[in-house]
């Protein structure tokens, strides 16, 4: 399908050259033009079906970077595609600024980014993505991640049976759990499943708070809710605590990001729900450690103590190469019990990653184990694992005798 909008020698010559008056210029363009509007909703579902046929994860285009060509990450790998080449920047431009609602346009001009929804009307598969519009040497650029089309199944992520029952919150109530790692470990892709596990198992209801809204959750035994940020609630700390008065059962936060959300979402968690969120640190004990340095000095140890209370289980993973094709996941899980609560409260987060090391009768598991098993089982590299490793002396010593 090409890309190419109808606009014509009169509009090409009045607009102005660069910068935000050019891209006010061709936002109101496309405001008043359904005809432009429909064709920016079928070009995004072919995109986002050309991304799902290529396994693509990424989708990139627009400002000076992207060289006039469309770019896809597959199997981890961002290069431009060969269907699309020499596109016309106007074209690009006038695209990207079909996703931006009326009302968000000078908040990107004013901030220099946007994050979105996308989700044509268009397609068979009416397939939806995260968008990030953004401005790149006063040009417009655009990346789409694609969501899935339906979530994975716990089990067929590999989830331990004891790790799953901590994850319903029919047989455990109560307590904070924490998906972590680095941007396109497949946090989204974690929360989805275990959001999927519980409305498809369990009778309560599910209130979703993302910025944005991902993948759309239908009320299966569970009523779920979903509150975008920006368009249904002004923040996700305020949609934290407005949850409080919407009788949930199950909370689950797009992710946490600061002291403020850290500290509503100790709060909801005390208040007796099980909460769910994510968070950018690359292992567990990282993660206990950036719960806590978020708060002043005087803060900490209160904090400490909460966080001892009210966390259940956090999951650290990432993507790595797969040694032959694709991308595998890797993971590592602290479940909490008394020892590992015992060890918060006391400050002995040091002791924590033994307790992984020795807990896998209890769904434990160290980073360096799964990348053990992985290696074991013909999955990954031996390069892969070590370089991918928290501890470079852990995995020597797993490897010693292969």
């Amino acid at each position: 399908m090409e890309l190419k909008y109808n606009i014509s020698e009169a509009d090409m010559q009045e607009i102005p050259l660069k910068g935000r008056p050019r891209l006010r210029y061709l936002h109101n363009l496309m405001m008043k033009n359904r005809t432009w509007q429909n064709y920016s909703d079928q070009l995004t579902a072919h995109f986002l079906e050309l991304m799902s046929g290529k396994k693509a994860s990424d989708l990139d285009m627009g400002a000076a970077g992207c060289r006039r060509q469309v770019w896809m990450r597959i199997d981890g790998n961002k290069a431009p595609i060969a269907e699309y080449g020499n596109l016309r920047k106007v074209d690009e431009e006038i695209f990207i600024l079909s996703f931006v609602e009326e009302e968000y346009l000078e908040m990107l001009l004013k901030n220099g980014a946007l994050d979105l929804a996308i989700n044509p009307e268009s397609g068979e598969q009416n397939r939806r993505a995260r968008g990030n519009i953004y401005l790149d040497q006063n040009g417009l650029a655009l990346n789409m991640r694609l969501i899935n089309a339906t979530p994975m199944s716990l089990n067929s992520m590999g989830f331990s049976q004891a790790v799953i029952e901590r994850l319903d919150m029919d047989k455990e109530k109560y307590g904070l759990t924490l998906i972590t790692g680095l941007t396109g470990s497949g946090k989204s892709t974690t929360l989805d499943a275990i959001i999927d596990y519980n409305n498809s198992r369990n009778n309560g209801e599910i209130i979703i708070i993302g910025n944005p809204i991902e993948y759309i959750h239908p009320s299966k035994k569970c009523l779920v809710r979903h509150r975008e940020v920006g368009t249904d609630v002004n923040s996700f700390a305020g949609g934290i605590i407005q949850s409080l008065r919407q009788d949930p059962d199950m909370i689950v936060i797009g992710e946490i990001r600061n002291s403020t959300e850290i500290a509503a979402a100790l709060e909801i968690t005390d208040s007796g729900h099980k909460t769910f969120s994510t968070l950018h640190t690359s292992s567990a004990t990282d993660t206990l450690h950036r719960f806590i340095a978020e708060f002043s000095a005087n803060e900490q140890d209160r904090i400490r103590h909460r966080l001892a209370d009210t966390l259940s289980i956090v999951i650290s993973q990432r993507l790595l190469p797969g040694r032959t094709k694709g991308r595998v996941m890797a993971r590592e899980i602290l479940s909490v019990d008394s020892s590992v609560r015992a060890a918060i409260h006391n400050n002995n987060l040091a002791e924590i990653y033994q307790m992984m090391n020795e807990g896998q009768t209890r769904g434990m598991l160290t980073m360096e184990q799964d990348l053990f098993r992985l290696y074991r089982k013909g999955l990954i590299t031996k390069e892969t694992a070590i370089n991918f490793s928290n501890s470079k002396v852990r995995i020597a010593q797993l490897m010693q005798y292969t």
